[in-house]
Formats: structure tokens, sequence, C-alpha cells
């Protein structure tokens, strides 16, 4: 079961984030924060699945509420307030975190995902890396509208997982944007993944082994680092 965590993001407002506790026989000294999307809370069986299934395989990861959700309202916050929501979410869980060798990653689904690249492109200090959970790289219909400038000011790894049919930004729309990202980003395609990584009901496919197949490349990919970190 997850720990409840009190966020204070000013002297007036405060939110709720949860602690999922990587299971402790494959914990890896990794924390993971995902933001969730713009139409759903850290409830939401997307956010509460990734979240379970990432701290099973050892990778203790934290979701929080956006303040507009923990107020009951609708309609997303501002950029600025979604910004300063995340810092102080980072904040509080680097207070919580128990040594100094425990790395710490951030990202989210879709917006969630979007203001963290946000914060990390303008600093918000050490990051071993983002993980991106379908990235709305920009509005369906409108891909002139890009989301994609602040990227390459981010200076630590990126992990885009996108469906292949996401009408946010499909894998080849993304692939030229990663050719100018330093270090060079990695990309997993849910075949037939839609903008939550579900695929067609035809598929053949249970969503449950879809999604655990991707928490499977994420936790890997975030093992990466610590491994690099304590062969240092």
């Amino acid at each position: 079961m997850p720990k409840q965590l009190r966020v204070e993001i000013s002297p007036q407002q405060s939110t709720t984030a949860l602690v999922y506790p990587a299971a402790a026989k494959h914990s890896a000294g990794m924390t993971l924060i995902l933001g969730h999307g713009a139409g759903a809370g850290q409830t939401s069986d997307f956010m509460a699945s990734f979240a379970g299934g990432l701290a099973a395989r050892g990778i203790e990861t934290v979701t929080f509420n956006f303040l507009y959700t923990e107020q009951g309202r609708r309609l997303p916050d501002p950029n600025d307030r979604l910004e300063a929501c995340w810092r102080a979410v980072i904040v509080a869980v680097r207070r919580l975190m128990k040594s100094r060798s425990h790395a710490l990653a951030i990202g989210g689904k879709s917006m969630g995902g979007r203001i963290a690249s946000q914060v990390a492109a303008a600093g918000i200090g050490e990051l071993a890396g983002l993980v991106f959970l379908g990235y709305p790289l920009h509005p369906p219909g409108r891909s002139d509208r890009l989301r994609a400038k602040h990227l390459p000011d981010i200076k630590v790894p990126m992990l885009f997982v996108q469906g292949s049919r996401d009408t946010f930004g499909t894998p080849e729309e993304l692939r030229p944007i990663m050719t100018s990202l330093e270090p060079p980003a990695g990309l997993y395609v849910v075949d037939g993944g839609d903008h939550s990584l579900k695929v067609r009901k035809g598929a053949g496919l249970r969503q449950e082994d879809v999604y655990g197949t991707v928490q499977e490349h994420i936790a890997a990919w975030l093992r990466g680092f610590t491994a690099v970190r304590r062969g240092r």
C-alpha cells in the first residue's frame, strides 16, 4: 500500500503525494516521481498501475496531484502553477530520500511528463533521467504546434514511451526531434498503442501484460543508472 505524503506548495496550499515503496528484495536505489495527465489524477487506474508495477520491480515511485486536481477542479492550472507544484514535490521527495546515493528521476503521463520536462530544462538540480509515458508532442491534429523547443536544454537521459498510434505525436514524429538531444534519448514503442498506451481489443493482448512489459523496460532502463553510480 502506498504511503501518503503531504506537500506544501505555498503557505496556503498543499497537495497529496503517494509513495509506493520499492520491493525490498529488488530495490534499485532509485526514486521516480510521476505526474498525472490532464484528465485524471494520481489514483487513476493508469497511474496506480504504473506506480505499483514499478515499485514491485524495485523502483520507489511517487505520484502526486496537481493543485487543480487536489481541489476538485477539472481545468488544469496555468503553466507556471503546474511547474511550481512539480518543484515543490521534488523538494519534498528529496527530503524523504534516505541517502544521497539514492538517485532521482522524474516524468509522467502526457501533461505530467511535459511539465516535468519543462522543470528539468529550467534546472532543478541533479537528476538521473526523465521518463515520458506518452509525450504530448503536439495537440491532436496540430503537428504545427510542437512542444519540443525546450527538450535540447535537458542534459540528462530521457526515455520516451510512445504508442504507435498516439494522436499527440507518433514515434515517427518524435524520432527527428530526438536526434538533437544529448545525451541520446531512448524510445520504446508500444505497437498499436494509443496516447494511454492502450492497444485495440482485437490485438490479442491483455492490456495489463502490455503495461507490465513497459514497466519492465522502464525499470531496466532506470537500473542502468544506479548500476553506473554503484560502480564508481
